[in-house]
């Protein structure tokens, strides 16, 4: 596997779209950060790592749907820079996804974090994915 970030988007998306209530994917300590950063902004019920099963661990993530209409919380995840074309951003020109509704995730110098959180600091980095 080249990208293991889309990896993880495309199993969510996947579930999402069979209507799961849980999806597993393989951990590393990226997609942990992106776990954290999902469950913080709303976007995903609950997580959870399980160690031992596999030598990096597994992630147990529990999808966040609306309880009268079904809805999922995330309509779409979108990977923006890949291995064969990096996309960087800086503070100045940070993306806005949706107007302002959506989340950028970032990986910085400070560690992985939103695009509101980096533009509060002042510092740019690689745009992981488009969240909303």
């Amino acid at each position: 596997m080249t990208d293991p970030i889309a990896d993880y988007l495309t199993r969510l998306r996947n579930a999402i779209k069979a209507n799961h209530r849980v999806v597993e994917v393989p951990a590393s300590n990226l997609k942990k950060e992106i776990t954290k950063i999902l469950f913080e902004q709303g976007y995903i019920l609950n997580y959870k790592f399980v160690e031992g099963e596999t030598p990096s661990g597994i992630i147990k993530i529990a999808l966040k749907y609306d309880p009268i209409d079904k809805v999922n919380a995330i309509k779409d995840l979108k990977r923006v820079s890949r291995p064969g074309l990096r996309q960087y951003t800086g503070y100045k020109d940070m993306p806005r996804v949706l107007n302002g509704l959506g989340i950028a995730i970032l990986s910085t110098s400070k560690g992985v974090m939103t695009n509101k959180q980096a533009a509060d600091l002042k510092i740019g980095g690689e745009v992981l994915c488009y969240v909303y």
